[in-house]
């Protein structure tokens, strides 16, 4: 018969059983006889599994030279099956089941028998013990409904990670694999737990996840691969503007370089150096350091320093220490201490400009949600608050002050094309009396759009700034400006509303992010005037 094809046709012991089984289907063309046996054992086996337990093969007959013939008996369906388990069995492993449990079994339909057991397989092998196998023995009929069964685990000896090794960047920070990402050595093998921490990798600037992690499994060790490759992660950021000086009609000019080193000591370190030059003759320099995990504890260092100069007025130091605790890749904690020291630079001393120094203790919370797939916008949610008391002492004697500030930025993708970005920022200085020098200072673009650089001072303020934004492509988009403030000057007594109205585009190069911005400014009281716009081009540059 090796040169033509054979037939099968397979029959119940009545109409019924035999809808049944062309209800699960069969193959009925063959090549030789060998193959016929093969799918009548599979046919059985399937039958059993939907609860057909009592299935026989009762006779395999040859009708005539290319058909055979195969008599099942199926007899009654089981619906049900109990599990009985001992009391030695992990009961947490059931969290897989949706039945209710009992003291010492448990209790499914035979149609879920085997997904149930596969499930408990996994769960079983994600504890630690990945060759661990189920088996079902002593099964007898309870009655014509159910059957009963004991669950037997064979198990092996559980597994622990003794080796990881990072492949592609083999100087990866080990205290991120320990604290970041919460593998270390010596800890049960949980292969999904693994997965999870693995995919963190891409919240980190500087480094990506290459491919999926892999396990080496040997007769006594377990060793765990780690593919990491290291990304450029540096950033220069640098802004030029122009305006029309109201008073003189003459273009003035401001700028700023923001430069954020990060990882380049392959720490997970970074350093950040900014300067500011104001188009009101102001400048600022700050410089800080952030050492995460010193000594591989979970516990970081940040320390900085700020510089502020108003002309001939008055210069401010700003040093802080602040020790900060990752309590997992989104949300951190920090606690530290702030001294400033401000000194007026004209002739004599003022009761709202002299001399003073501060001592405060700051507490900050941070949470950060990522999407550095999107080169464009690689942050999607940003949430910064930050608190501080103490005291201010100068000539005039000591005030106890307390200072909040936040920050907080998302972004809502509508879809591929179209977003929408807002932010919010602000600050409160509360004490019974302020000085000039010790205020706030805002307005420009990182704050409210369409304002001179640093030219609004406040004691309270809060700006929202809002972005509907289009992509034209993966490297440009085009974006709104829509901008409001409040801020209150104690001082002065002012209480003011401010508005930003404009426009810009962002253009992604092969040496950074390009952006430009037009934008024009009003308060409350005042019209508009195209005079009064500015212009704002900015670089972000990787490296």
């Amino acid at each position: 018969m090796s040169g033509q094809s054979v037939l099968l046709k397979i029959e119940g012991e009545n109409k019924k059983t035999s809808a049944v089984i062309d209800s699960i289907g069969y193959a009925k063309s063959f090549k030789n006889y060998q193959n016929i046996e093969k799918e009548i054992n599979l046919v059985k086996k399937n039958l059993t599994r939907l609860g057909y337990i009592d299935t026989t093969i009762e006779d395999i007959s040859k009708e005539n030279d290319t058909l055979f013939v195969a008599q099942f008996f199926l007899g009654k369906k089981i619906e049900r099956i109990r599990i009985y388990y001992d009391n030695n069995f992990d009961e947490n492993l059931l969290r897989v089941l949706n039945n209710k449990t009992n003291d010492n079994f448990f209790e499914l339909n035979i149609n879920e028998l085997e997904n149930t057991l596969n499930q408990l397989n996994i769960e079983i092998a994600e504890e630690g013990d990945p060759f661990s196998t189920l088996q079902l023995t002593e099964i007898s009929k309870m009655n014509s409904e159910m059957i009963s069964a004991k669950l037997k685990i064979v198990t092996n000896q559980k597994r622990q990670i003794d080796h990881i090794i990072v492949k592609g960047y083999e100087q990866f920070p080990k205290s991120f694999l320990k604290r970041f990402l919460k593998i270390r050595k010596g800890k049960s093998f949980n292969l999904s737990s693994i997965k999870q921490k693995v995919d963190l990798i891409d919240n980190l600037r500087f480094a990506n996840k290459i491919r999926e992690s892999e396990v080496l499994f040997t007769k006594d060790s377990t060793t765990l691969y780690l593919y990491i490759e290291k990304v450029k992660s540096n950033n220069f950021d640098g802004f030029l503007g122009f305006g029309t000086n109201e008073n003189t009609n003459k273009l003035e000019f401001d700028g700023y370089l923001d430069l954020r080193l990060i990882n380049n000591l392959n720490f997970g370190e970074s350093l950040n150096l900014y300067y500011k030059s104001d188009e009101i003759d102001q400048q600022t320099f700050k410089v800080d350091a952030d050492l995460p995990y010193l000594f591989a504890s979970p516990v970081g260092l940040q320390v900085g320093l700020k510089i502020f100069r108003k002309d001939s007025t008055f210069i401010t130091v700003d040093q802080s220490a602040k020790l900060n605790y990752q309590i997992n890749a989104q949300h951190k904690v920090g606690f530290g201490i702030t001294n400033i020291n401000s000194t007026n630079l004209l002739d004599n001393d003022t009761d709202i400009l002299n001399d003073y120094s501060k001592n405060y203790f700051t507490a900050n919370y941070n949470f950060t949600k990522t999407q550095y797939y999107d080169r464009l916008f690689p942050v999607n949610f940003w949430f910064d608050i930050s608190s501080g008391f103490g005291n201010r002492s100068n000539d005039f004697g000591k005030e106890t002050q307390t200072m909040l500030n936040l920050e907080t930025y998302k972004i809502f993708n509508l879809n591929p094309k179209n977003s929408i970005y807002t932010r919010f920022n602000g600050s409160l200085l509360s004490s019974d009396n302020y000085l000039d020098n010790e205020l706030f200072r805002f307005g420009g673009i990182n704050s409210i759009r369409g304002f001179e650089e640093n030219s609004l001072v406040a004691n309270l303020f809060g700006v929202i700034n809002t972005e509907y934004r289009y992509r034209l492509s993966n490297g440009l988009y085009v974006h709104s400006v829509l901008d409001a403030a409040y801020f209150e000057n104690s001082l002065t007594d002012a209480k003011e509303k401010l508005f930003g109205f404009g426009f810009g585009f962002g253009l992604l190069t092969n040496s950074g992010l390009f952006r430009l911005n037009y934008s024009s400014g009003k308060t409350e009281n005042r019209q508009f005037r195209l005079s009064d716009s500015k212009v704002h081009i900015s670089l972000t540059a990787t490296f």
